[in-house]
């Protein structure tokens, strides 16, 4: 493994693929790769680093042997390229199991997983120990606008890695946080999804209780305790445990949340005393409790207050979460990723949290493998309580699910109007575009959540817009 110097990545733009081909990069390896579906920020930052990029796949792409083929998790066992290297006997790995060999036995990995929040909590933790002059290296599932990059090596002990649950590759059909070495970690929330390889939140569970049971008797884990399938899954560890959160009596929690303009200013409570006032940029409850888990994680790990305080003061977030996109005629344009519905209600709320005054479009594109089906059907129904204005497009590939088990924006969309809401069935984006661009007024949000390109809507409401506003 330590003498191979070519790396072919296949599905090397999805976000977690994208960061490892540029941690490979840094390392010095020469990295080439190739997508079905190549698309910004990561097209854009892999480009930048000048990593080849192929469109599509084909097995001529590996007619020049590489050392060393990555299969992303997206790839199936029948892709060109990746039977080009089973049956062409080229050495093959998923890249969690990479990334735990080259990176992270030999680094104190602290993992952070959860359904929701494990993109920001970990940019959170990295940037905290960024700023501690700690040197840390990271890999994490979003572009950090404090480093503009998804990955760093770092010199430093510490190694944050975001920790997904959803499993690794065609031929290793675990969870890709089982290979990340956790030496402490946070587990955000424990919630169902990925209803296309989960039967139901027992089976999320119990890979919840392996990657507890991996952490050491000397690590720390910490856990959210206002969610009760996680509060279920902690006398299982054989670590201490640190618990945080708003409800019950967690040994981290918050109080005195409020605003001055798009600020909000809290005090986090360490078993009942008053450990400190903290300030955050990135609106929104739930991220400052992802912020309360990574001040928890960091103090366990020695980390000072102040650099924890400063860090959060001047945190950039990370692309696609909450991003301004444009201002135009002081319309906001924002991208978000948000996709679970109790995600998406978080992000509206955060939004509405943000700019308590003015006119909110939702826009929700259904993508995942979990929202393109029904599991959820209900649960969206209330995901929307902030928006004036929701638009629901057509679900992704909708021809791949059957129509019994096909999540249903008719459906849903005549839910909300029953409810009272303002809410509009609109399948495609330029008719999306077309439809916001006529009712638009000055001062309204157009919040729009989709963890894809969403046939580049960001892009093409922008040009509208300005066409129109500016």
């Amino acid at each position: 493994m330590k003498n191979s110097r070519h790396v072919y990545l296949v599905a090397i733009c999805g976000m977690g693929m994208g960061s490892f081909a540029g941690l490979l990069k840094e390392q010095g390896y020469q990295v080439t790769g190739s997508d079905k579906n190549v698309y910004p920020p990561m097209s854009t930052q892999l480009e930048e680093m000048g990593i080849k990029l192929l469109q599509g796949y084909n097995a001529d792409n590996l007619s020049v042997r590489p050392d060393l083929v990555i299969v992303g998790n997206t790839v199936k066992k029948d892709n060109p390229e990746a039977r080009a290297a089973i049956d062409g006997g080229i050495p093959y790995m998923s890249f969690p199991q990479a990334l735990g060999e080259l990176y992270l036995k030999d680094r104190k990995s602290l993992v952070v997983a959860g359904t929701h929040g494990k993109t920001t909590t970990s940019s959170m933790v990295a940037w905290m120990l960024e700023v501690a002059k700690k040197d840390p290296g990271f890999l994490i599932g979003g572009i950090l606008m404090n480093f503009n990059a998804s990955y760093k090596h770092g010199k430093g002990e510490f190694f944050v890695v975001e920790g997904d649950e959803y499993d690794t590759a065609f031929f290793d059909k675990v969870p890709k946080f089982l290979h990340y070495r956790p030496s402490s970690a946070i587990i955000t929330n424990v919630e169902f999804d990925h209803g296309d390889i989960y039967h139901n939140i027992d089976e999320i569970k119990t890979e919840f209780r392996k990657l507890i049971a991996l952490i050491p008797e000397g690590g720390k884990l910490v856990a959210c305790s206002d969610y009760p399938h996680l509060r279920e899954l902690l006398p299982g560890a054989r670590c201490q445990v640190i618990t945080y959160g708003y409800e019950g009596t967690p040994e981290w929690t918050v109080k005195g949340i409020h605003t001055q303009g798009e600020t909000a200013i809290f005090t986090v409570y360490h078993n009942n005393e008053a450990y400190g006032a903290f300030e955050l940029n990135v609106p929104g409850r739930h991220n400052i409790l992802n912020a309360l888990a990574a001040i928890a994680l960091l103090h366990s790990q020695g980390i000072e207050r102040e650099p924890m305080r400063e860090a959060l003061r001047t945190f950039s977030s990370v692309k696609r979460r909450q991003e301004v996109r444009a201002v135009i005629d002081d319309v906001i344009v924002i991208d978000d990723f948000a996709h679970h519905p109790t995600k998406v209600r978080e992000t509206v709320s955060a939004i509405r949290f943000r700019y308590p005054e003015r006119r909110i479009w939702a826009v929700f594109e259904p993508r995942t493998n979990t929202s393109r089906r029904a599991f959820f059907q209900k649960e969206y129904t209330t995901s929307f309580n902030d928006a004036d204005q929701v638009v629901i497009a057509e679900v992704f590939n909708q021809g791949m699910i059957d129509n019994e088990d096909r999540f249903s924006p008719e459906r849903l969309v005549g839910d909300l109007n029953s409810m009272g809401r303002s809410a509009f069935y609109i399948p495609k984006a330029d008719e999306i575009v077309s439809h916001i661009t006529t009712n638009v007024r000055s001062g309204d949000i157009i919040l729009i959540m989709s963890n894809g390109g969403f046939d580049a809507i960001h892009e093409k409401i922008i040009e509208s817009l300005n066409k129109v506003l500016a």
